[in-house]
């Protein structure tokens, strides 16, 4: 663990250091800039391997549902980006595609990746197109060796691509033994949070932007995000910008998992959502570095308009409306943020466009049904009432009513203060304007605010 930082850089070839500023601060856009590749040339990479060019898709049904309980004049046109016409179902071909076709290009034998989710699909499909060895490192069960469906499901899609799928139960040793793989293999880090698997997501973006230019004749007023580790939020705003609309808020929408420890073998199996929670969403977003390279490429504070939290038994409701309603059936994590779109839309007027920028795939595993017998199984109750009474970890409550189906933000500018606190804890004071002006890019604020942030901490403030 003590040489995490070198074997992390001789698993990407990226020398870090490169991009280190005063202090705590770095360049962040070179290393995006530097380390990545030009959107001209990631579209290229993708459009090779069967990723990119998905299609929007307007929900005229769930349109017409949100209306019924808005006001008048209210309730936005809902679309959704279906990335799971990809190659391997979700939006982390887009990632993978680009990590995996840079691992080939610098002679890598292999890729290494540890996640429990479609990211490890992903780069099994990709390295089996290009003839790369993969190995999956995945927290699947607790000390009982019980697996929730959908990581099960996750799983055997990896083992199908070709991959080799390293087992873990819940805890810390998820980190020591991917370190220990890339280093034993000499495989390429296949992280989400290089440059190249968040540069692969701007395609996403960019996309958005042409085809509502092109196919609607009107852009987007709101993009909903499932956030968890914060790729998805920020390449997707990063590709937007790059393709020319600056004005479209971004939201991020969490499942509500509060009070449950993500590395708690108690708690391990007492939570339905595997990515796209706050268990994810809240420490990633304060803290990106916590990551597996030495700097994320993933910073969702420096994009987020809003960040909104939903209920488990409301994504339920979602996915089983979804397809009920539309003929689509998808997996939970894109149903997240559709889930705070079908409450947002009755916010905005009727003439403005709010899109979920993503899809997913849906599997045996990942279906409604078996991930709620699965609960009840491990003592969660399940009924129809007011979400509102969910507990996390103790019942799923699926709205009796559409009407019954409510956001709750998350306050940015607590998780703006978290940052900055967490900065200064790797901080020699006093910061300089260098580090000060990074902490304002990190927070998408000011200067003068950071300033006031640092002194409300240090007792200071009003």
């Amino acid at each position: 663990m003590a040489r995490r930082g070198k074997i992390m850089e001789d698993s990407l070839r990226i020398n870090y250091d490169d991009f280190e500023l005063e202090g705590i601060a770095f360049d962040y856009e070179k290393m995006m800039s530097e380390a990545a590749y030009s959107m001209e040339e990631m579209i290229e990479i993708q459009r090779s391997v069967g990723v990119g060019n998905t299609p929007i898709v307007e929900l005229k049904n769930f349109t017409r549902l949100a209306r019924k309980y808005a006001q008048p004049g209210k309730g936005a046109r809902i679309f959704v980006k279906d990335e799971a016409a990809n190659a391997s179902g979700s939006f982390k071909d887009r990632r993978a595609a680009v990590s995996v076709y840079h691992a080939k290009k610098l002679g890598y034998k292999g890729v290494v990746t540890a996640t429990s989710g479609n990211y490890g699909a992903a780069v099994a499909c990709h390295a089996a197109k290009l003839g790369l060895n993969c190995i999956v490192v995945q927290e699947c069960f607790d000390s009982k060796g019980l697996g929730q469906p959908e990581i099960v499901e996750k799983a055997r899609k990896c083992e199908a691509l070709g991959a080799e799928v390293v087992q873990l139960t819940v805890g810390p040793e998820l980190f020591y033994q991917f370190l220990q793989l890339i280093e034993e293999t000499g495989y390429f880090n296949a992280s989400l949070y290089t440059p190249f698997g968040i540069a692969g997501v701007e395609t996403l973006g960019y996309e958005i932007v042409k085809q509502f230019e092109a196919e609607v004749g009107q852009q987007p007023d709101v993009v909903v995000a499932t956030n968890a580790g914060g790729g998805n939020l920020t390449g997707t705003a990063r590709g937007m910008r790059q393709a020319g609309n600056t004005t479209c808020k971004v939201v991020g929408a969490s499942v509500d998992l509060s009070g449950l420890h993500m590395a708690s073998d108690t708690d391990f199996n007492r939570k339905s959502f595997t990515t796209g929670h706050t268990g994810f969403g809240v420490p990633f977003s304060t803290w990106p570095d916590r990551s597996d390279v030495p700097r994320s490429a993933a910073r969702p504070l420096r994009y987020m308009d809003r960040y909104v939290m939903i209920r488990q038994g409301e994504v339920f409701f979602i996915t089983e409306a979804l397809a009920n309603l539309e003929g689509l059936e998808k997996g939970p994590a894109g149903n997240t943020s559709l889930a705070a779109a079908f409450v947002l839309a009755q916010e905005m007027p009727e003439d403005q466009i709010i899109l979920v920028q993503e899809t997913e795939y849906t599997g045996a595993g990942k279906s409604v049904q078996p991930q709620l017998s699965f609960a009840r199984e491990n003592g969660i109750e399940l009924y129809f009432g007011d979400p509102k009474d969910e507990v996390p970890g103790k019942s799923i409550v699926l709205p009796a009513s559409p009407e019954k189906i409510t956001v709750r933000d998350i306050d940015l500018q607590r998780l703006r203060n978290s940052l900055v606190k967490n900065s200064l804890k790797e901080a020699t004071m006093p910061l300089s304007q260098m580090e000060l002006e990074f902490l304002a890019a990190e927070i998408n604020s000011t200067v003068a605010e950071v300033e006031k942030i640092i002194a409300k901490l240090n007792g200071r403030g009003e």
